[in-house]
């Protein structure tokens, strides 16, 4: 089987994924859950005329000249209105944020204004119109303002409670079982024998999974024995995604594939062009999505945001699932690339003149995660680009983990 191309991997991944099913949530528990359906606006807002300033509730007719005497006939403030028509001749005392009286149509701030006892002096001013926000200025009563597959921000959420809703339908969030396979593995604080290394993919994964809007379980370190991992795997049966950690290639070690496949899994393919993370695998064990990433740590974070964060982003219901991409110019030269695509680390900024510049890190190696934790964006090279130098412009990738 050829290697297939990153592209044809990401669409054979998501081609047959379907949202989650909704589920109700308060609006306290909403942050950063998917829209299920397009959210509506229960009430106008605001659902009278407000003042947007201190000052006066006036008639427009009383003030053609100036100064202007009016008779002050009582105050609207925020949640205590006043409930009379406002006759010629008559103001009210207003506050911001409190409603309009009947009757009248300006508003006079106060600094425009001398108090005389119970009356009001209008000095010379010009009003304007936007002293007063009109029943409806932000939205309308059935008025649809978050559309289903939105991920919903702080902003969404305030929005959402001033439409008056309480709760909303979001889609359920997608579980993730997540297995380490190797006898080399330990997990952090545990003793490691001589020629053992501590596990650490997982809970960088997991973080992944869970920033994406996924609930990540950890299921544990499968030993290279066929009966262990078996007996993990299973525990994943019931679960939306289930990721394995190493073991997908071709050695004499690499059983994944073997043991998933004797439990009743589908293969869809085990190569791709990509650099790091050539050997991931992808396939279907009843209605769970197997994807095997490799071993390496580099490699498999960034094929888990590559692959399982769009995986993720599809099964809520969410239709932008591509990498967010820009150009920017490199700083320093970089030599041909091979027939694989390649996902350099690397590190942006911002040039004095305002442009968008990057630098690989100091290593590639997919072992290594410190050169990885320095960096902020992905330069992402297609296969057989020719050498480049510094001032060319390269696609990248913000990086989210």
């Amino acid at each position: 089987m050829a290697p297939l191309s990153v592209n044809e991997a990401r669409s054979r991944i998501l081609d047959d994924a379907v949202a989650t099913e909704a589920e109700t949530v308060e609006l306290l528990s909403a942050d950063r859950r998917v829209l299920a359906e397009d959210l509506k606006a229960l009430r106008t807002q605001p659902p009278f005329d407000v003042s947007a300033m201190d000052g006066y509730a006036v008639r427009a007719d009383d003030i053609k000249s100036f100064p202007s005497r009016l008779r002050v006939i009582g105050e609207s403030a925020a949640g205590h209105g006043f409930h009379q028509e406002v006759e010629s001749g008559q103001a009210v005392r207003i506050f911001t944020g409190a409603p309009v009286p009947a009757g009248t149509d300006t508003i006079i701030i106060q600094e425009d204004t001398t108090r005389d006892g119970d009356e009001v002096i209008i000095n010379e001013c010009v009003p304007e119109a936007g002293h007063i926000r009109q029943r409806g200025f932000d939205f309308q009563e059935g008025q649809p303002l978050i559309t289903a597959g939105k991920m919903l921000t702080s902003r969404d959420i305030t929005l959402a409670a001033a439409m008056e809703h309480a709760s909303l339908h979001v889609h359920r969030k997608p579980t993730v079982g997540l297995i380490a396979t190797g006898d080399e593995l330990v997990l952090p604080g545990q003793p490691t024998g001589p020629d053992q290394i501590v596990c650490s993919n997982p809970f960088g994964i997991a973080a992944i999974v869970e920033r994406a809007g996924g609930q990540a379980h950890f299921l544990g370190i499968a030993k290279d024995d066929r009966a262990d991992l078996t007996a993990l795997c299973e525990r994943a049966r019931d679960m939306d995604v289930l990721v394995t950690i190493g073991g997908a290639s071709v050695g004499d070690h690499d059983i994944v594939a073997p043991v998933l496949q004797d439990m009743g899994m589908s293969l869809d393919f085990w190569r791709i062009a990509m650099r790091p993370g050539k050997p991931l695998m992808f396939g279907r064990l009843a209605q769970t999505f197997v994807i095997g990433l490799p071993g390496n740590p580099v490699s498999s974070l960034i094929c888990t945001w590559v692959f399982i964060v769009p995986l993720i982003l599809r099964l809520l219901g969410r239709a932008d699932t591509a990498l967010p991409s820009m150009s920017a110019k490199l700083s320093v030269p970089v030599t041909a690339n091979g027939p694989r695509e390649h996902y350099m680390r690397g590190v942006a900024r911002t040039e004095p003149d305002g442009t968008l510049s990057v630098a690989p890190v100091r290593s590639q190696d997919s072992s290594l995660l410190s050169p990885l934790a320095e960096a902020d964006v992905l330069i992402v090279r297609p296969p057989l680009d020719p050498a480049r130098a510094p001032g060319d412009q390269v696609s990248i990738t913000r990086i989210d983990f």
